[in-house]
């Protein structure tokens, strides 16, 4: 697979995409005479502190973060900044995030504010950072039980993706970056006509299978982000098709991925297009089956009510209404906006009717 660069320029901030096997070794050594800030987490660093070391020099600071959800919070940044200023880094420093989504949201988050703003590069090692968080530039914490409340837009000047870091991480981070790719197959006609052609190989993908997919992924993004880089129009909100149920369910649950929580988010978010009559039979059918190649069950989770009290808070919620963006035809969306109680009522009814309730 040949290095591909794909431009990411809006009004306000120009992006480059490095996209292939080669990117790492071509783009990499490139930075090393920049004054470097480095953050990973400790699973990434475990794999890769000598490549680190090797290609960056054995005296640039590295700041390694406990891995998974609980490091996006005000104390890790807060501790970072720190380390930061008593590492000497100036106006012309560089964060460079090695890892992957919630790596990049942290770093970018400290790049932003960071002296009101410093250089910034992801170079992202999982599949779920490589296909979407990477690339548009959303940066943000959790705090109080509420996912990405606090943030910012602050786009990486370059994203280096090298589907080599796939080579180390389980399955299981696989799957999870498959819930995104999924969720853009039900956005983009290209996308969906590539996971159908290569509908047996989604479960378990291949390097030809990944290769593949991950351009088309990060061109589609590219497309929305350059319209709707602030996500104004409505057109960026389109990247949250099951996010507003999957969100909920990834803060109550926490037991599987963000990836196969925003495909569970889909199967029941495709429900009620599908009761309402959004979504047609037949395409709601082909969508729920693309989904049910990465999560074979869908939970139907006992104490469901509870969970979706945590929709209230969704950011995307306008006017008091549950904001949910779900698939309408091949490559087309809508935005659907329930009353919290006509929602409540339509995730449990698909909750009974996984179940087999009567």
């Amino acid at each position: 697979m040949n290095m591909k660069k794909i431009e990411i320029n809006t009004k306000y901030s120009s992006s480059t995409v490095y996209c292939g096997t080669d990117a790492f070794d071509e783009r990499a050594p490139l930075l090393k005479d920049r004054q470097l800030y480095i953050i990973t987490d400790g699973n990434v660093f475990a794999f890769y502190r000598y490549t680190m070391w090797e290609v960056f020099g054995d005296f640039v600071p590295i700041h390694i973060l406990p891995a998974g959800e609980t490091a996006k919070t005000f104390r890790y940044v807060i501790e970072i900044i720190r380390d930061m200023i008593k590492s000497g880094i100036g106006r012309d420093g560089c964060v460079l995030a090695i890892g992957g989504g919630v790596v990049g949201d942290i770093a970018g988050l400290v790049a932003s504010i960071y002296m009101r703003g410093i250089h910034f590069v992801q170079m992202p090692t999982s599949l779920l950072a490589m296909v979407d968080s990477s690339v548009g530039g959303k940066t943000a914490i959790d705090l109080d039980g509420v996912k990405n409340v606090v943030g910012t837009f602050y786009p990486a000047e370059e994203v280096i993706i090298d589907p080599d870091f796939l080579l180390t991480i389980p399955y299981r981070e696989i799957r999870c970056g498959l819930g995104e790719i999924v969720k853009y197959g039900a956005l983009d006609e290209n996308i969906y006509n590539f996971l159908y052609e290569n509908f047996d190989k989604i479960a378990k993908p291949d390097k030809a299978f990944i290769d593949n997919i991950i351009p088309l992924c990060v061109e589609h993004k590219a497309s929305v982000v350059r319209e709707d880089e602030f996500e104004r129009t409505g057109l960026r909100k389109s990247l949250n098709m099951g996010h507003t149920t999957g969100h909920a369910f990834e803060l109550t649950y926490a037991r599987k991925t963000h990836g196969e929580f925003v495909l569970i988010g889909m199967y029941y978010e495709l429900y009620i297009a599908t009761i309402k009559g959004v979504c047609k039979g037949e395409y709601s059918n082909k969508i729920a089956a693309l989904i049910n190649q990465v999560v074979k069950h869908i939970p139907a989770y006992e104490d469901i009510e509870k969970a979706v009290e945590k929709a209230k808070h969704d950011k995307k919620n306008t006017e008091g209404l549950v904001s949910i963006i779900v698939p309408t035809e091949v490559g087309k969306f809508t935005e659907m906006k329930l009353e919290f109680n006509e929602y409540k009522r339509l995730i449990v009814q698909c909750r009974d009717w996984i179940r087999g309730d009567k």
